[in-house]
């Protein structure tokens, strides 16, 4: 039987990874939109917590912060939970990654776009004021759209990163296919033929990723040249 009968598990595992890797993008989109307006436009003590939000997350590794996150959250809400005699809440793993790598890169994404942003011409931002548009009609109808073009190539190599982060959810407990691996490569004790898997599922979402990448590439420059 092929891989022993595992690959479905270590398959359902992929999925779980996909999952896990988009949903943080869209809380990274986010955290990274905000943290990059905050450090241009924010007042003094906003762009004290965005610059400090993005030196301390790109300064500590990602495994570091993973178990800081999980298990130091885990802590202080059961403390919380405690306290209020609410009695012992276990979080989510699925959850509890998501939010831990769509923080984490959040500041990665916030640099990404800030970089985006600063690319964009002055004279584009400084016509949408002389026709009268508030701050937020500028970035919303001529900075942001602007700013996208500039921020691709940034915006697909943090998501390759963050794909090959979502390995470390494994470590708190939830079944990705690195999870599954590990199961699979213990019960046959074949752990380079399973984790061979994996790393070749890895790269196929790298692959679709980049062929992804391409074709939003080429489609915004046709779109920006119509």
């Amino acid at each position: 039987m092929l891989f022993g009968g595992y690959l479905p598990l270590i398959l359902k595992g992929m999925l779980l990874t996909v999952e896990v890797a988009v949903l943080s993008l869209i809380i990274a989109f986010v955290l990274g939109i905000l943290t990059a307006l905050g450090k241009l436009y924010g007042s003094a003590p906003v762009r004290v917590i965005a610059t400090t939000y993005t030196t301390v997350i790109r300064g500590i590794p990602d495994i570091v912060l993973m178990m800081l996150l999980f298990f130091g959250g885990q802590l202080l809400i059961n403390k919380l939970s405690d306290s209020m005699g609410w009695g012992y809440i276990d979080i989510n793993p699925f959850i509890a990654g998501v939010l831990t790598i769509g923080f984490i890169f959040g500041a990665y994404m916030g640099e990404t776009f800030r970089g985006a942003i600063l690319a964009v011409p002055k004279g584009q931002i400084e016509a949408g004021h002389s026709f009268g548009m508030k701050g937020w009609q500028v970035f919303i109808h001529i900075t942001f759209p602007a700013m996208i073009h500039h921020a691709i190539p940034g915006f697909f190599n943090n998501w390759l990163v963050l794909v090959k982060t979502t390995a470390l959810v494994s470590l708190i407990g939830l079944h990705d296919m690195v999870f599954n691996a590990g199961i699979a490569a213990n019960s046959l004790h074949q752990p380079f033929t399973f984790y061979l898997l994996v790393g070749a599922l890895f790269l196929l979402i790298t692959a679709v990723s980049e062929w992804a990448m391409r074709w939003v590439e080429r489609r915004y420059a046709i779109s920006g040249e119509s």
